[in-house]
C-alpha cells in the first residue's frame, strides 16, 4: 500500500479512537483494499501508538475458533500487535469507560523461548513447540467500539490492530498437560459464563503461533524470544455492562483475574 495512504489511515484510527467514535469500515481513498494494505496500516497505527504505550512485546491471533469466526462472520485468523504499556498482571483493574466498549476474551497465552527462523515454509504445531517455553491463562482486553458486526470488514478491523486494546496474564508455567484437551472456564462475580477446550483453537494453541509465524514471515518479520503470544479465545467475547470481577481457570495451568469497573 502506498506510504502515505496507509499513514493517513492509520492517523484518521488514531483521531477516531481520540473521540470514542464508533467503529466504521476505513472506506476510499486511504481505506485497505486488501489484508496486506490492511496490516500496513495496522504497522503504522501501531507506530503512532507507541509513543504512549510503549514497544511491541508480542501479538494477539484472533477469530482462531469456529465460535469466533461465526460470531465476527469472518473465515479466517487475524492478528495484532501487543504494546508493553497494555500488558498487565492477574488481578488488574480496568475500567469500561477507558474504551469504546470493551470485551473480554479468555485465552491461552504463550511465549517464545527462542527465535522462530524465518523461512520459506509455512510454520506448523510441530515446528514451533520447541521455540514456546512458557504457557498461562490470560484475558484479552478487546475494544470493538461498539461495532456492528452484520457490517463487520475484516479489513478495517485487522488496521484498527484486530482491536487489541491490552492483556493480563497469570504466571507463566513451564511445563504444561495436553493442550488440545486442556478445558478453560471463565466465570464472571463467581457465576460461570463459559467454558472451552484448547483443542477450539485452531485444533490446538501451537497452531495459532504457528500461523502467526507464517503470517510474520510472509511480511519478512518473525516471533523473537521473549514475545508472547495471545493464541485466540476458548470462547465467545464477553461484554461488560458493569463493575465485576472475573476469572479464568486453565486445567493443570493456571488462573487470572481481571476487575472491570
Amino acid at each position: 500500500m502506498d506510504d502515505i495512504a496507509a499513514r493517513r489511515a492509520a492517523e484518521a484510527l488514531l483521531a477516531e479512537h481520540r473521540a470514542n467514535v464508533r467503529f466504521t469500515t476505513l472506506g476510499p481513498p486511504d481505506g485497505p483494499a486488501t489484508i496486506s494494505d490492511a496490516y500496513d496500516i495496522q504497522q503504522r497505527y501501531v507506530a503512532l501508538l507507541r509513543g504512549g504505550h510503549g514497544e511491541a512485546v508480542g501479538y494477539k491471533v484472533g477469530l482462531t475458533s469456529a465460535t469466533m469466526q461465526a460470531f465476527c462472520g469472518i473465515d479466517h485468523p487475524i492478528a495484532g500487535v501487543v504494546l508493553a504499556g497494555r500488558v498487565h498482571r492477574s488481578g488488574a483493574s480496568v475500567r469500561r469507560a477507558d474504551f469504546g466498549r470493551l470485551g473480554l476474551e479468555f485465552e491461552i497465552a504463550v511465549r517464545i523461548g527462542s527465535d522462530v527462523p524465518v523461512t520459506g515454509r509455512p510454520c506448523t504445531a510441530e515446528t514451533i513447540a520447541p521455540h514456546i517455553d512458557g504457557v498461562c491463562a490470560a484475558v484479552e482486553l478487546v475494544d470493538d467500539r461498539n461495532a456492528d458486526y452484520s457490517k463487520l470488514d475484516v479489513r478495517s478491523l485487522v488496521a484498527d490492530n484486530s482491536w487489541n486494546a491490552g492483556i493480563v496474564l497469570s504466571e507463566f508455567a513451564t511445563k504444561w498437560p495436553d493442550l488440545q484437551a486442556v478445558l478453560g472456564r471463565a466465570a464472571g462475580d463467581g457465576a460461570a459464563i463459559g467454558e472451552g477446550h484448547g483443542r477450539d483453537i485452531l485444533g490446538h494453541p501451537f497452531s495459532s503461533a504457528a500461523w502467526l509465524a507464517t503470517q510474520l514471515a510472509s511480511r519478512g518479520e518473525g516471533l523473537k524470544k521473549g514475545e508472547i503470544v495471545m493464541t485466540g479465545s476458548v470462547m465467545k467475547t464477553v461484554f461488560p455492562e458493569g463493575a465485576a470481577g472475573y476469572r479464568f481457570e486453565l486445567e493443570g495451568i493456571g488462573s487470572v483475574e481481571v476487575q472491570v469497573r
